[in-house]
């Protein structure tokens, strides 16, 4: 559904985006990721249209930004990093002016607005000025503007920020809701919230991106080699067997209780052993009560990726 080629974006001398490359598919749900002036903003600001490219071309369907600036800008909802509301407004005159920006006949904002309140929970506010409502609750406003006109794609740039826990909480379940029915690109410094929410992650630094794919595809790939730990029932277990007959594989740990045996092996990244193992346990008439792949964490992988690089 979006195709970004070539995307490069130059304040003065200084390259804030790089040359980046990469795709979103319709219902998909990307964590876009990345230190601060890593990017991130920049990149979400060219695609909302909101800021012009130096070079490079961003596609949604058949249009381009260039070309059909207008026809994408309907297409999304877009929650800025700041969430810019205006703040004396009641939440209804702000969400009506939304709705009138959006070109909502008075018909078609009525029903949009009676599934934003209940999905977006702001009922108890909607007559309330904003200036008065706690940041989880502007926050809630912020994303029920950003869904009036019933968008295909849906940018939320940091919408947890400054959230206690209940609150960020609250946001996320939100979000997994919102992210079962649109196209969703989501940035967030919030590493465990990505990892809850998101089915694919691209990492940034200093304008390129340096991580593209499947949160537990970068880490196996990131560390090198994957690392299986298993649980069993096994009376006559033999190291020497299970190597001869399945030689790509390392032990790295054996260990024996009344009940079980817990043993750890390795192999290459890109193999994916753990159908071989499961046969070779079951033919051996082992029980498995738990297989398991041991991960980097997303914070491992975020801070080895960003970290050494420095920030843009």
């Amino acid at each position: 559904m979006i195709s970004i080629e070539n995307l490069t974006k130059y304040y003065g001398p200084v390259r804030a985006v790089n040359r980046i490359n990469f795709q979103v598919k319709e219902g998909e749900i990307l964590g876009f990721l990345g230190p601060n002036g890593a990017g991130k903003s920049t990149t979400l600001k060219m695609l909302t249209c909101f800021m012009t490219p130096t070079e490079g071309v961003i596609k949604i369907g058949n249009y381009n930004i260039y070309d059909h600036s207008t026809e994408i800008r309907e297409m999304i909802g877009y929650l800025p990093e700041n969430n810019p509301l205006y703040t004396e407004m009641i939440v209804y005159d702000y969400l009506k002016y939304i709705g009138t920006l959006r070109g909502l006949t008075d018909d078609q904002f009525k029903n949009s607005l009676k599934n934003v309140i209940d999905k977006c929970g702001i009922r108890d506010v909607i007559s309330k000025p904003i200036n008065t409502l706690s940041k989880g609750y502007r926050q809630r406003v912020g994303i029920a503007q950003a869904i009036i006109h019933d968008p295909k794609i849906l940018i939320l740039d940091e919408p947890t920020a400054g959230l206690d826990p209940n609150q960020i909480v609250e946001i996320r379940e939100l979000i997994k809701e919102l992210g079962q029915e649109k196209t969703l690109i989501l940035s967030s410094h919030i590493l465990q919230e990505v990892q809850a929410v998101c089915s694919r992650i691209i990492i940034i630094n200093k304008g390129d991106i340096v991580a593209d794919g499947k949160m537990e595809d970068l880490q196996t790939s990131f560390q090198g080699t994957t690392r299986l730990n298993i649980e069993m029932i096994s009376k006559d277990f033999d190291s020497e067997d299970l190597l001869s007959n399945l030689p790509e594989i390392q032990i790295v740990d054996i260990r024996h209780t009344d009940e079980s045996l817990f043993l750890t092996i390795e192999y290459q990244a890109n193999r994916d052993m753990r159908g071989e193992v499961f046969n070779y346990i079951k033919n051996k008439g082992w029980i498995i009560l738990e297989m398991r792949r041991e991960f980097f964490s997303l914070e491992d992988l975020f801070r080895t990726l960003t970290m050494d690089k420095g920030v843009a």
